[in-house]
């Protein structure tokens, strides 16, 4: 199995696994699908630089921060920042799922699963 194919298969488990949580929570749907794309917004750090851009995306499609958040919603027993966090790592796990890895500096088409 080839490695872009496995980080695929990873983000697909990702995105279900968020889903699957988010559901169990009783979260809002609606909320889910209007905070769905929010990390994107980040790429507007690319209308400076590239290398601003792929910083500002790379920090928030990567699981460190959710990761984070999640920690902290358990230690602040804060069930929305949870379901924030589901959303968000369901987002990173779509994109790895359509191929949209972090990004180079080089250019927003150049990432860790290919070239978009």
């Amino acid at each position: 199995m080839s490695p872009a194919l496995l980080l695929r298969l990873e983000g697909g488990a990702l995105f279900f696994c968020s889903l699957f949580f988010y559901h169990s929570l009783r979260g809002s749907w609606i909320l889910f699908v209007a905070l769905f794309l929010w990390p994107d917004i980040l790429m507007l750090g690319y209308l400076l630089s590239p290398k601003l851009g792929s910083r500002l995306y790379n920090l928030v499609h990567s699981e460190i921060l959710p990761v984070i958040l999640a920690t902290s919603s358990f230690a602040l027993h804060q069930s929305s920042l949870l379901a924030f966090m589901l959303i968000w790592l369901g987002h990173i796990g779509i994109d790895r799922v359509l191929g949209f890895g972090l990004k180079y500096a080089s250019s927003f088409k150049d990432t860790h699963l290919q070239r978009v």
